[in-house]
């Protein structure tokens, strides 16, 4: 598997140069965007593979533009990993709970967002463990 396009939409420059080097040497394709808004707009144009969306943003939040991403037929199976720095054991289920179909630490180990990457594209969207 690669070749497949992820959105990455994370506001610090940083850590979105970081996932996409990481992805592009992997072999897979990437757009980016640094808000919500664009990130929603680039995913009904784009149709990427995967979403991988931050939290913490600025206007629009994370978790509100997963939502509308599931709520819009054009998007709704577009699987979506949250990506976010809070670490707390009970927030992978809250994520998952929410609609993710993944998630993600940060900073990430490059082994476990590869692996996790890997997994919600195989599953194509089914937040099964």
């Amino acid at each position: 598997m690669a070749g497949e396009l992820i959105l990455i939409i994370e506001d610090n420059e940083k850590n979105r140069r970081l996932a996409r080097d990481v992805l592009q040497v992997k072999g897979y394709r990437t757009i980016e965007s640094e808000t919500a808004e664009e990130g929603l707009k680039l995913a009904a144009e784009q149709a990427p593979a995967l979403i991988l969306m931050d939290i913490q943003l600025p206007g629009m939040d994370g978790i509100t533009a997963m939502k509308r991403l599931k709520a819009d037929r054009n998007t709704r199976s577009i699987p979506i990993i949250a990506i976010t720095a809070s670490a707390m054991t009970n927030n992978r289920q809250a994520m998952l709970a929410e609609g993710f179909d993944g998630y993600q630490t940060k900073p990430i180990s490059l082994k476990d967002f590869l692996r996790e990457v890997q997994r919600v594209l195989l599953a194509g969207g089914n937040s099964e463990e």
